[in-house]
């Protein structure tokens, strides 16, 4: 009974079907089925004036109210569902994604903190709406010896964060851009990291994992691939937390004729002292505590599958190498600025940040 047309879903996009969905408390049983209808993802939203979320009605909803004897002609908000479960902006996939496994549910909305409706997370979407054709590849192969003794017997990449480990938020963060081929490249505790994640499919993708005999950096394991890519290649650090927009990145790469594409962020580094300019000896100027922001280099890569020829094989080759190759040859290289919150998790201090703690704590 009512369910949901997922070729409906995935031709619309969450604005359209937000759209299609809202209905007010003066609705009838029938409006509200309708609306559900015509959004395709089993669910309405019900809204007053100033679009604050009063509640929500799904077709088990109204399926259970017509079993008590409601009819089509009765009003909506007596069966709505005013405590149904809402997510802030600020809550990323993985978070959602548990919450709605934990709570069976396909959808939840996102209010901001006066109430008011912003949007709607749909289980399609979190776990990939459209297949990309092109593959990832994850670089998990380091030994984290600046996070010892955390990585004395657990990956840097197995690390929670928030409950979930930092390789399973990458690998939910591309599946939710429709990535679905990832080969990830390990070394050290590689055995932890495949029994982790297994094949992939209860994350909605494909792994296949590239074994380093010796450490290979950054760059050498993508000269294990199986086959070359059809279509530009995504390569990631694993021990990145970043919800950067992966479709922004690939359109800014394809419409720019980019060989490659590099990922960039704006790092602020704060002087902790008052620095003192003179002249002369002559003192001309005190600066108390300067900041300076660089872009640096985020660990995100879009190569052109033709790039991979000039990889050595099965040598130890950071992937740096090879975009100051290109540049040598005077080839275009582009810079994705990811202006979404970025942790490299490369020492203790790091990953407190990402955990949300005080970096004394």
């Amino acid at each position: 009974m009512f369910l949901p047309n997922l070729g409906q879903m995935l031709a619309m996009s969450t604005r359209e079907i937000l759209g299609r969905i809202m209905i007010s408390p003066e609705s009838t049983i029938r409006q509200a089925m309708q609306a559900i209808d015509l959004g395709a993802a089993g669910i309405a939203v019900i809204i007053d004036d100033k679009t604050h979320l009063l509640g929500t009605v799904t077709d088990g909803d109204i399926r259970r109210a017509l079993l008590r004897g409601n009819i089509l002609d009765d009003p909506v908000a007596p069966i709505m569902n005013i405590q149904c479960t809402t997510v802030t902006p600020h809550i990323g996939r993985a978070e959602v994604l548990d919450i709605m496994r934990a709570r069976d549910l396909k959808q939840i909305p996102i209010i901001n903190e006066n109430g008011v409706l912003q949007g709607l997370h749909l289980m399609h979407e979190i776990v990939g709406a459209g297949e990309r054709p092109n593959w990832a590849v994850i670089m998990a192969g380091g030994r984290g010896e600046r996070l010892r003794p955390l990585t004395d017997h657990v990956p840097k990449p197995l690390i929670k964060v928030a409950g979930r480990s930092i390789l399973e938020r990458i690998i939910l963060h591309l599946v939710g851009f429709g990535i679905r081929q990832i080969f990830i490249s390990i070394n050290y505790l590689a055995e932890m990291i495949e029994e982790h994640l297994g094949d992939g499919s209860a994350y909605g993708c494909r792994i296949e994992y590239i074994h380093e005999k010796k450490p290979l950096g950054t760059g050498g394991p993508l000269s294990l691939l199986p086959d070359q890519p059809d279509h530009p290649l995504l390569i990631m650090n694993g021990d990145l937390l970043t919800l950067f927009d992966l479709n922004h990145m690939f359109s800014f790469h394809e419409e720019n004729g980019y060989l490659a594409t590099l990922g960039v962020h704006n790092h602020i580094y704060t002087v902790p002292y008052g620095v003192v300019f003179t002249e002369n000896n002559r003192v001309r100027q005190i600066s108390e505590k300067p900041s300076e922001v660089w872009l640096i280099n985020a660990g995100v890569y879009i190569l052109e599958p033709g790039l991979l020829a000039r990889i050595p094989p099965n040598t130890y080759y950071p992937l740096p190498s090879l975009i100051e190759e290109c540049l040598e040859r005077n080839e275009n290289v582009g810079a994705f600025e990811i202006k979404e919150e970025w942790y490299d998790i490369g020492h203790h201090q790091q990953l407190k940040m990402a955990q949300g703690k005080d970096e004394h704590s």
